[in-house]
């Protein structure tokens, strides 16, 4: 037995302290939010500030390849916003280029890579699959998955179907449409028909949290006069930091039962804003003069203050689609009127 004097210290050599504090900085990097927006820095003179953007395309099932087996696609098209606060105008210009196609391999029921959102995360740019609920990080010219959002609770066999994203206090929220699922003639469809009405909130290490939101859509549709079996299709929603308010553009909205043939002139065209326990809901009308047009994505003017708005509306009425940019104030002054950018349907945007 060792005497206390025989008894030696261990005293770790200077390699092994050194590699101790390198994983200890790197665990720290990792943990530390990157919260860089936009992900390409502005171009700003006195008059006008320059914007990098993209929008991502939902080609529904024309998103399967017919050329390469088990394999799905979307499209990424790029292009500039510039804001001209002085003149209260804005005006976009698209790439030259062919947009970036976007695979991927990942499908259920023969459905796959319809990409409904764009939202930058942690300095990442990230978007989502409204079919098989895998969220994609967009990196390299490639669509990586990440994580992936289950129906509903999260108990559920189905991917979530998601239709919007923001960020809220280091958290990605993500949500659906927002209304109960229904038959095409406005039944209750099934014993899920309320699934569409959870939200998720995702951590940067991608630790996802299921949230019954009944009771706020309640809310949202409440604020325009609409009850069941009346409804309010929910694709595009934002949190500002700013205002400490929630912001919504719902994509389609009726007080009459849903039917699949009439939902597609049922085009909405009002900006929602609500506290941030969503309560105290205000409604602002945006001009709109085409009723089958609707709101798929909206994202903030960095620049201004969450004062402006720049969004997609989209249109989908039998086999024909198209997509229109316009851009408006939070008061419904309009910046720049419906202008046509494809005949192929866009449903996210976002500051890259």
């Amino acid at each position: 037995m060792l005497t206390v004097k025989e008894r030696k210290t261990f005293k770790p050599s200077l390699g092994v302290v050194l590699f101790g504090l390198i994983l200890l900085t790197v665990r720290i990097a990792e943990s530390v939010y990157n919260d860089k927006y936009p992900l390409t820095t502005p171009y700003k003179t006195r008059n006008m500030h320059t914007f990098r953007i993209g929008i991502i395309a939902d080609l529904d099932s024309n998103a399967k390849s017919s050329s390469e087996k088990s394999t799905w696609y979307s499209y990424l098209k790029k292009g500039y916003l510039r804001y001209i606060p002085t003149r209260d105008t804005v005006v976009v210009n698209w790439d030259r280029a062919e947009p970036l196609k976007l695979t991927s391999n990942y499908a259920i029921r023969d459905r796959g890579m319809e990409l409904s959102e764009l939202v930058v995360f942690d300095g990442k740019l990230f978007s989502f699959d409204d079919r098989t609920g895998v969220v994609f990080e967009i990196t390299n010219d490639e669509a990586i998955p990440w994580v992936l959002l289950m129906d509903g609770n999260g108990r559920a066999t189905k991917g979530f179907k998601s239709e919007w994203a923001t960020v809220k206090n280091k958290l990605m929220y993500v949500g659906s449409i927002g209304r109960e699922w229904t038959s095409n003639e406005g039944a209750f469809s099934n014993s899920t028909y309320t699934n569409p009405e959870y939200i998720k909130t995702i951590t940067p290490e991608g630790v996802i949290t299921h949230i019954n939101w009944k009771e706020e859509y309640s809310r949202l549709r409440a604020a325009m006069d609409v009850y069941w079996p009346g409804y309010v299709t929910h694709e595009s929603g934002v949190w500002s930091e700013v205002h400490q308010k929630w912001f919504f553009l719902p994509r389609k909205c009726s007080r009459d039962h849903y039917n699949y043939t009439v939902d597609g002139h049922s085009g909405c065209s009002v900006l929602l804003s609500a506290d941030v326990n969503m309560n105290g809901v205000q409604a602002v009308q945006i001009t709109n003069t085409v009723d089958t047009r609707g709101f798929s994505s909206f994202k903030f003017i960095p620049t201004s203050g969450d004062t402006v708005i720049v969004a997609l509306r989209s249109e989908e009425v039998g086999d024909t689609t198209s997509t229109h940019i316009t851009a408006f104030t939070i008061n419904g002054k309009i910046l720049l009127q419906d202008s046509f950018v494809s005949d192929l349907k866009f449903e996210g945007i976002e500051f890259i």
